[in-house]
């Protein structure tokens, strides 16, 4: 006859309880490291915002968090932007999550043109404005994303002050092809994008990621990856759709007007 020791009562509260002990340990990690995951995040933007701004050289590998934090604060201020009249709107820009936003029925709508897969787009949008030491403005960066073949492609532009000549595009969050659409963070082609012109002397939008080597060397044009039209198409979208009238359009035209002087 078996002992009570070996009873499957008694083994079965075991691994109940070990259950419930390791549940505990995860649960009370996960919320004591939150603090310090959200402040890596934080950071990691900051990183990207001032990769695209040139105000940092990512691939050099020495940059410090001490580096970041203090040339962002220094240089970076984050705004609000209300998207439908492009306006600045008061809140707090550094902890907004444009994301959670957009998934709030209360806060974003459903676009009229989704050329960029969004599905949804939140009402306000952050933008990011870099002065130099003597406080003028050197450039404006915009959060754009939209999808390519496999996932949904974040990235920040940075606009000279003008805002029509390219800074930089920098891809910080995308799942696509490594080798083909994943070259979208490529340092070589990132670097096709400076000097680029969005807008056309009539005003239109006519920045164009295209495989016609003559429109590519214009001012207007940026070599298509090869071996990744769906993701290329996506990159061309997420410019469409945020510098339309449904991203940042209102936003760009008053700041064109002297709205950010």
């Amino acid at each position: 006859m078996a002992s009570n020791k070996d009873s499957f009562g008694r083994t079965l509260f075991v691994v109940v309880g070990l259950c419930l002990i390791c549940s505990v340990l995860v649960s009370t990690a996960a919320v004591l490291l939150k603090p310090t995951q959200q402040e890596n995040k934080l950071l990691d933007k900051q990183k990207y915002i001032l990769e695209a701004a040139s105000l940092i050289n990512t691939k050099e590998g020495n940059v410090t968090k001490q580096d970041i934090l203090s040339t962002y604060n220094k240089y970076v201020e984050a705004r609000l932007v209300d998207l439908a009249t492009g306006e600045f709107v008061e809140g707090d820009a550094n902890v907004y999550d444009q994301r959670k936003a957009s998934r709030d029925v209360t806060t974003s709508s459903i676009p009229e043109n989704d050329i960029a897969s969004i599905k949804r787009v939140a009402d306000k949008a952050v933008v990011y404005l870099v002065r130099d030491d003597a406080g003028k403005l050197t450039s404006v960066i915009l959060p754009v994303h939209g999808y390519g073949l496999w996932s949904t492609m974040y990235a920040f532009l940075a606009l000279e002050a003008d805002l029509n000549t390219i800074q930089g595009l920098v891809y910080y969050d995308q799942a696509e092809t490594p080798g083909l659409g994943g070259e979208v963070e490529n340092p070589k082609w990132k670097a096709l994008w400076t000097g680029k012109q969005l807008f056309d002397a009539q005003g239109d939008l006519a920045i164009s990621v295209t495989k016609n080597p003559a429109v590519a060397s214009t001012v207007h044009g940026v070599d298509a990856l090869s071996g990744a039209t769906l993701t290329s198409n996506g990159v061309q979208h997420s410019l469409q759709f945020w510098l339309g009238k449904e991203g940042f359009a209102s936003f760009i035209a008053k700041a064109r007007n002297g709205g950010l002087s």
